[in-house]
This record gives C-alpha cells, sequence and structure tokens, in this order.
C-alpha cells in the first residue's frame, strides 16, 4: 500500500515530467515597443497614454502598468478572449467607460489590479462584464464612494482591497448574498466616521474574519468598542495583528485620537454584557491553550424575556454572570472561556427560552482546544521528509527545463530608451518586465505590519517588478499607436 508520502512523489514526478514534454523552442521578439513571451504580454513603464492596438488574442496575461493611461474607452480589450491577469497599476486612470471589459475574456479574467490610480466613484457598471473575477486590487485611489451595485455581479470575488482612499461610507449591506466566497475586504486607511454596526453583524462569518477596519476616522463610542473587542475575542487576525492601529476619535478631533485596544479605560463605562456580537458561528471552533474564545447563542429568539443558559461538556449548568471562574455568560446569551484548557474541549449547549412567548430553542457549539505537542510522530516524519524530496525533484526538473532550453535570450540591459536620430530602441529582444506574473497578491500573512507609506499600514505589500525567464513564442507583429516616452531605466 502506498503512503501519502509516496503518492505526492509520484505526483510531484509527473508534474516534472508533463512539463519537460512542453516545446523547447525559445523565440524573443519585441513587438511595438512591448515584450511578447510565450503568453504574456508586458508594456509595463513605457509611458503609454493609449492602448497598445493589434494585441495578441493568445494572452493571458497583460501588464500595461507604470504608464499614463487616464482612461480605459468601450472595447479597449475586444478579442483577449484567454485574458485571465490584468494589471493596470500605477497609471493616471479616471474614467471607465460602459463596456470598457466587454468580451474581455468572460468568465476568464480573476485577477484585476486598478490600484494607484485616480478613480474617484466605484461605479454600478465597472465590473459588469467580470462575472468571474475573484481578486480586485483598488488600493491606492482617490475613492470616495462605492456604488451598491458596483459589486453585485461578482459573485467569485474572494479578495477586494480598497485600503489608502477617501471612502467615507460602504454598502456593506451588498455584500450579505452577493459574495458567498469573499474572505478578505481591506478597508483600512480610509475616512469611515461611522459603521454600520447591524450591517456588520449580519455579514458571514468568513467576511466578518477578513475585514480590516484599522487606520479610519471612527468616533468613538461603545457600540463601536464592543463590536470590535468581540472579533478581537474570537481570534480575528484583523484584530489582533493591528492592534496599534486600531484607533477611534474623542469627540470628533484629530488630535483626540485613541488606541482603544491599549487604553481601554476610555470605555470602562461601556457595558460590555450588551456587546453587539456577530449573528452567525461555526458549529466547530477551535481556540489554542490559553486563549480567550467567545461562543454565541445564535438563535431566533429575542427579546427582553429572554433567558439564556449554557450546560459544558462536563455537564456544568452556566447561567450569568457565570462561574466566575473560566466561563462567563453575558447578558446577551455568549458564553466567554476565559483562557482555554484542554479540558474545555467538546460540545457546548445553548438553551434560549422566552417564557413570555412560551417557546425555547437550542443550539450546540463543538469546541476544540490546540495543544502544541513537542516531538513527532516517526510516521508524520517519513510523510514530510518524502513531500519534501519530491517537491525538491519537481523543482531541479523546472529550473533544467527553464535553464537547459536549446537557446537563451540575451541578458536585459542596464539601460533601455530611445536613441539615434531614427529613433531605433537600444533595448535587447526577450527581456520581459512584469509585475504580474503571479495573478495572486503576496500572502496577508506574510507581512501584516509592512508599510506602504511612513505611518499608515497596509494588509500586503505591493507585488515587486519580477524578471520573466523561460522560453518564448513569436507572435504577430504589434503596431504600437501609443506614445512612447523616453526615459531611463
Amino acid at each position: 500500500m502506498w503512503g501519502s508520502g509516496n503518492k505526492v512523489l509520484l505526483a510531484c514526478w509527473i508534474q516534472a515530467l508533463l512539463l519537460l514534454r512542453l516545446p523547447l523552442s525559445c523565440v524573443c521578439q519585441e513587438v511595438g515597443g512591448c515584450f511578447w513571451t510565450a503568453d504574456i504580454l508586458s508594456c509595463n513603464g513605457l509611458g503609454l497614454d493609449l492602448l497598445p492596438v493589434g494585441m495578441p488574442v493568445s494572452g493571458v496575461t497583460l501588464d500595461l502598468s507604470h504608464n499614463r493611461l487616464t482612461q480605459l474607452k468601450r472595447g479597449s480589450f475586444q478579442g483577449l478572449s484567454r485574458l485571465k491577469a490584468l494589471n493596470l497599476a500605477h497609471n493616471q486612470l479616471c474614467v471607465i467607460q460602459p463596456g470598457a471589459f466587454q468580451n474581455v475574456s468572460g468568465t476568464r479574467l480573476v485577477h484585476l489590479d486598478l490600484s494607484s490610480n485616480q478613480l474617484q466613484v466605484l461605479e454600478r457598471h465597472y465590473f459588469s462584464d467580470l462575472p468571474g473575477l475573484e481578486e480586485l486590487l483598488l488600493f491606492n485611489n482617490r475613492i470616495v464612494h462605492v456604488e451598491s451595485r458596483a459589486l453585485a455581479v461578482l459573485a467569485r470575488l474572494r479578495k477586494l482591497y480598497l485600503s489608502h482612499n477617501h471612502i467615507t461610507d460602504f454598502p456593506f449591506f451588498s455584500l450579505q448574498q452577493n459574495q458567498p466566497h469573499l474572505s478578505l475586504l481591506d478597508l483600512s486607511s480610509n475616512r469611515l466616521p461611522k459603521l454600520p454596526l447591524q450591517d456588520l453583524a449580519d455579514l458571514p462569518l468568513s467576511i466578518q474574519k477578513g475585514l480590516y477596519l484599522h487606520n479610519n476616522s471612527l468616533l468613538c463610542d461603545c457600540s463601536m468598542f464592543q463590536l470590535f473587542r468581540a472579533w478581537k475575542q474570537m481570534g480575528f487576525a484583523s484584530m489582533t495583528d493591528f492592534q496599534r492601529d486600531h484607533v477611534c476619535l474623542v469627540y470628533g478631533m484629530q488630535r483626540g485620537a485613541v488606541r482603544f485596544f491599549q487604553h481601554e479605560r476610555y470605555f470602562e463605562k461601556c457595558d460590555v454584557s450588551v456587546v453587539t456580537a456577530p449573528t452567525q458561528q461555526d458549529s466547530s471552533v477551535s481556540v489554542k491553550v490559553g486563549q480567550a474564545l467567545l461562543l454565541h447563542c445564535a438563535t431566533a429568539l429575542t427579546g427582553h424575556n429572554l433567558t439564556v443558559a449554557w450546560v459544558s461538556p462536563g455537564q456544568e449548568y452556566v447561567v450569568p454572570p457565570g462561574n466566575a471562574g473560566s466561563l462567563n455568560v453575558y447578558a446577551n446569551g455568549s458564553l466567554e472561556i476565559v483562557a482555554a484548557r484542554a479540558e474545555d474541549s467538546g460540545t457546548y449547549w445553548c438553551m434560549a427560552l422566552d417564557q413570555h412567548q412560551q417557546r425555547n430553542e437550542t443550539r450546540e457549539v463543538n469546541v476544540t482546544v490546540v495543544v502544541h505537542r513537542h516531538g513527532r510522530h516517526q510516521e508524520h516524519f517519513n510523510t514530510g521528509f518524502t513531500t519534501l524530496l519530491g517537491c525538491i525533484v519537481s523543482l531541479v526538473l523546472v529550473l533544467m527545463y527553464l535553464y537547459l532550453t536549446p537557446c537563451h535570450c540575451p541578458t536585459c540591459p542596464t539601460t533601455a530608451g530611445l536613441t539615434g536620430p531614427t529613433g531605433s530602441q537600444d533595448r535587447t529582444l526577450g527581456c520581459i518586465q512584469t509585475s504580474i506574473l503571479s495573478p495572486t497578491p503576496p500572502n496577508t500573512t506574510g507581512g501584516p505590519g509592512h508599510k506602504v507609506s511612513t505611518n499608515k499600514h497596509v494588509v500586503f505589500l505591493e507585488p515587486i517588478k519580477e524578471q520573466q525567464n523561460g522560453s518564448l513564442t513569436a507572435g504577430p507583429t504589434l503596431h504600437n499607436s501609443a506614445h512612447l516616452k523616453t526615459h531611463q531605466k
């Protein structure tokens, strides 16, 4: 019987063999100032103020970043039916006309980067032709308003980055049903003065976990503090990773900003027992040893006549205010495990009784307390070792494919520009620079504390430019109708 490690090794070998069966021809080509290799077209940093015409229809990745584009007209990307990733970052876009992305690639386009432009309002027609979009980058624009239907068509959206804008309100209510896969919404470093707390509480838990709201202009009030405190107790990364960046304004004055997670004394008069907790919670949750966990009695019963009690895995009957020890029960029915222990694992039963209407409901939540253990079982070690070996073999074969092809493209010169009276380019053929070779933005867990400027934190770092190596595919001549700006790389 094959073990899991051997199966991984076999899969790595198969993957490497398939890569080696790819064509090994190497053709470098520069067309119209842009570089085209395989299915990647890069027009990065050429000073274009118009889109190039005659772009190859076989393109899968198109990089138009670091240019001077000011608008996208109807049919700008007509015919690019295979496009999956489009980078328009670092331009001067302020207008996107209806139909700009019409017939671009239907549901195939999954990554769109419009960051570092001059957009001011997200209108409802912007993304109506991109139902397959999964990652949308709009940070570092001048956006002040998001129309309620602007994101409605994006049913597959997983990540939305809107940090470093001027947003004063956001239609959270429109996300309740339209974005079932949304797991990251970055609204940090904006100008939100007050949050629609009920709309936030009604969001699916998956959206609440990935909602980033630090560095805003929130006014200090008990409701805001109570909601954020509940999220912190549930261990949401948006709260725990950016504690110093969560501030609120006392009496609406900028100089009265308070880091409320570090100075909770400003809210000591708030009644935390009536915390506005999320209305949804997974039926199974986990917590690390020593951490706090908040469980919610999310039943359909509400009102002042509601009585809530909990039964712990040890058959302990717990009612408000709790057992004055490891368990606390708040007036809204939430149960807090103050410091999780291994013996706190198990099923917790919540019983809600409405004495006025003579109705009752129950809910159960399975809690797993994660205990860190030193050492590993020998079988786990063997599985990990074979997995590592398989990946190393796969990596070596891929490198062989990339660098041992029959011909090699010349290395990129250190400078590139327009020289001579005829304007001939001194750019070496086959050298491509693009910042979207990988359509997925960097992992948000890799650098939550990194900065895009001196004082403002963002959820992820902007993609770093990379240089493409590998076999190239010849393509048709691309006539560039755009103005090429003479510049020094």
